[in-house]
């Protein structure tokens, strides 16, 4: 078997359903496998899984074991000559691992590979690519110096920016939304450490393979939606969080750093400046536009929303109507590749997203990378 695809999920039953269906979709002409891990979700994610997804390996743990103990888990259950960790809020295009393993073939002393990922409006997410976070570096990543200079190599590295998000290259760390490896490297660095903190597994991960004098790479010739949600949210837990993070990886791999908590206090400083001074404009559509030629959906659409859906029969044909308005892609017309492509080309201007995800009956999406994303659930279908 070539690949086997690990998602965790805990508690999010509609993103990992989009999920599941898009990386059946993905592996179509793949000899692959998909091991979803429930880390004990309240809702009914097992029960989706059992009846919509009966093929899926399906483990439910008795509690809630933790992202890296979940995934290794799922790891050890695996088939596949390759894994790819995949977060249940992502949304892969239909030739994503095709391309992401052609690439990987083609590399010497590969370690592990990631993608370009997006937010739910078609916006580049930075950390798909990253370089070791010393004190230096995560002090201009979280005091944003990083977006000063992004060309001096002084303050580019958090963010990888010596390649941009076009460019396909060596990077040091990769983010564990999406990660390919080989299963047997994964399993003899022991996969990810189940003492980390949340923000240092991913980081601790790609690091130990760098050790091993091997190689991680950001292959941008493939796009996947990852919604983050509340992993994303900058508050002060989050700098909590950011610094116990760095604080085991210091520990872990070099020797403690003095000057850390200085930097980071410094840091907080021009980032909590800067998170005041910056608010998004709220996007509120003045109306839909359905990309369908399902006119039931339309029905069905207009009648929960209690607003005016325009239904088209393409991508093209959404150009024509209001840049104020929200597309829904219905993914048994449009292509998940499609959709992602679409959001990518049109990320500014002026339009949200959703899909409606083949043969579910509700439409999801996120309209900033800040928020944890909407879920409509449809009527009458």
């Amino acid at each position: 078997m070539q690949l086997s695809v690990v998602i965790l999920n805990y508690n999010v039953h509609y993103f990992l359903e989009q999920c599941v269906l898009s990386v059946r979709q993905a592996i179509r002409d793949v000899d692959a496998e998909i091991i979803v891990v429930d880390n004990n979700s309240a809702d009914d994610s097992c029960a989706m899984m059992k009846s919509r997804f009966p093929g899926v390996t399906l483990i439910e743990n008795k509690d809630n074991a933790g992202f890296p103990k979940g995934n290794n888990i799922g790891v050890a259950a695996a088939k596949g000559e390759y894994v790819c960790i995949l977060n249940p809020d992502t949304v892969v295009a239909e030739d994503t691992f095709i391309k992401a393993l052609e690439f990987i073939r083609a590399q010497k002393d590969f370690g592990i590979c990631g993608v370009k990922l997006v937010d739910g409006t078609g916006t580049f997410l930075p950390e798909s690519k990253r370089g070791v976070p010393t004190p230096w570096v995560a002090f201009t990543k979280i005091g944003g110096f990083y977006k000063l200079l992004p060309k001096k190599e002084i303050f580019n590295r958090y963010y990888a920016q010596h390649l941009n998000e076009n460019q396909s290259g060596k990077v040091d760390i990769l983010v564990g939304a999406f990660m390919i490896m080989k299963r047997e490297l994964y399993l003899e660095v022991g996969g990810f450490d189940e003492d980390c903190f949340m923000y240092s597994d991913d980081i601790d991960l790609s690091y130990t393979v760098l050790k091993k004098q091997l190689r991680n790479y950001y292959f941008a010739e493939t796009s996947v939606i990852h919604y983050k949600g509340e992993s994303t949210v900058k508050d002060g837990t989050y700098m909590k969080r950011f610094r116990e993070a760095m604080q085991f990886f210091y520990k872990k791999h070099f020797r403690r750093s003095p000057m850390f908590d200085v930097m980071m206090r410094v840091g907080a400083f021009f980032f909590a400046v800067v998170k005041k001074n910056k608010t998004a404009p709220a996007r509120i559509p003045e109306y839909y536009v359905l990309i369908s030629n399902n006119e039931k959906l339309r029905l069905s659409l207009e009648q929960k929303l209690g607003k005016k859906v325009d239904r088209v029969e393409s991508l093209q044909g959404a150009l024509l109507k209001s840049k104020k308005a929200e597309i829904v892609f219905d993914n048994a017309t449009v292509s998940f590749k499609d959709a992602i492509a679409f959001m990518q080309q049109h990320k500014n201007d002026g339009y949200t997203f959703k899909i409606k995800p083949a043969e579910s009956s509700f439409i999801i999406g996120s309209n900033s990378s800040n928020d944890r994303g909407e879920v409509i659930l449809l009527e009458n279908l």
